[in-house]
């Protein structure tokens, strides 16, 4: 039988509501099987998809009657190589309904299948005003997946339609959704049309499109190169970077538009996080430089000790090289890394720092002395340093 269509909705059945914090008490459960039997036969009509629906016979779910559309050359042009399903209200109440419905085609054991599964969020029915009586999928399964899924036999397969009628109480509170507003400057900045890019880096060899606004905004450093006394230079040339490898740059770009680092593994984080320190004392991006810090501190060991002290020297990070000096405490650590290479661009990178790392284990020998010696008879441990020229 043919039937007028319904109001319908494709895939995501006109939107998820907005989050809001809610009782819902479930009145009712149904599921109701869809054959077709004759699958073939339904194709053969060549008419308006529109003038082509197809109704089930009625059943009541939740205390309301329902029954379900069904076009097999699909609701509109758009839809016309799929399968077309929609669940519809047929009661005369002037109320109106949710309720949230789960269409699954079936397998030859009656079982849903999960790559063919769609539910709705909370849907609205109603036969009064504007609200739609009918809702549903343009889209559900396109006819050539159905037809070699396995699941037609016999020119013959099911639909499953599990509908939950549900009553919502009155929403206690609105909630409000965090931000997203990293993703849409991310999206700015990834994009493959590159929305209004005005400025270009060449860095390692490639190039790098970016927006002067957003670069400005984040950086004092980009503030004045953008956007002072030089400007016009970077308005017909690419500004080309020389102290900086392309990954490290594409990093800092991305951190530059959506305020945090991409996942890394352990090793890749640590490595990361030391150029990445420098390009944020560079740019004048403290939060980076901050996170560095953080990361670094957690990677501190004998073979990477020298090199994070070094950079927490020249830096400015106290915090860092407090963590280095707290790391060096230990004697046996010291004599262990004294000899190394590391060790030695540590004296000659940073003179100062050999008098400060003596200092600081001095003084930390000297309160394990006093501790020693309130508790018991105790002797300071002297430490030997031996310095290659």
């Amino acid at each position: 039988m043919a039937t007028t269509a319904p109001n319908v909705v494709d895939g995501d059945c006109g939107g998820t509501p907005p989050s809001r914090s809610a009782s819902t008490i479930i009145a009712a459960r149904t599921l109701h099987v869809l054959t077709i039997d004759g699958y073939s036969d339904a194709l053969k009509s060549n008419v308006d998809p529109s003038q082509h629906l197809l109704l089930s016979s009625p059943f009541s779910a939740g205390g309301h009657t329902w029954c379900i559309h069904y076009c097999p050359i699909g609701s509109t042009e758009e839809s016309k190589d799929f399968i077309s399903i929609y669940l519809v209200l047929e009661d005369t109440t002037a109320d109106v309904v949710l309720a949230h419905v789960t269409f699954s085609l079936l397998d030859q054991q009656g079982n849903p299948v999960p790559s063919h599964t769609l539910t709705t969020p909370l849907l609205k029915f109603s036969l009064q005003g504007t609200l739609p009586k009918g809702l549903g999928y343009n889209s559900f399964i396109r006819r050539d997946d159905l037809e070699r899924s396995g699941h037609l036999k016999d020119d013959c397969f099911a639909i499953g339609v599990h509908v939950v009628v549900t009553k919502e109480a009155i929403p206690s509170s609105i909630t409000v959704p965090p931000s997203d507003m990293h993703l849409h400057y991310g999206d700015l900045l990834s994009s493959e049309e590159r929305y209004a890019t005005d400025v270009e880096f060449l860095v390692g060899g490639e190039t790098f499109a970016a927006h002067r606004l957003v670069l400005a905004a984040r950086s004092p450093v980009f503030m004045v190169e953008l956007f002072g006394p030089m400007k016009e230079s970077t308005t017909v040339n690419k500004i080309q970077i020389f102290d900086m490898e392309a990954q490290v740059f594409r990093v800092l770009l991305k951190f530059i538009y959506i305020d945090m680092l991409p996942e890394m593994d352990q090793e890749d984080e640590a490595a990361m996080a030391q150029h990445l320190l420098v390009a944020a004392d560079k740019y004048g991006l403290h939060r980076l430089k901050m996170i560095c810090v953080e990361i670094l501190s957690n990677h501190i060991d004998a073979n990477s000790v020298a090199t994070i002290l070094v950079l927490a020297d020249k830096h400015h990070c106290y915090g860092l090289r407090e963590a280095c000096f707290d790391f060096l405490n230990s004697s046996a650590i010291l004599s262990a890394i004294v000899n190394t290479s590391d060790f030695q661009y540590l004296i000659q990178s940073c003179p100062d720092i050999l008098e400060d790392i003596s200092f600081n284990i001095v003084a930390r020998q000297l309160e394990r002395a006093i501790f020693l010696s309130e508790n018991q008879e105790g002797q300071i441990n002297s430490v030997e340093i031996g310095i290659r020229s």
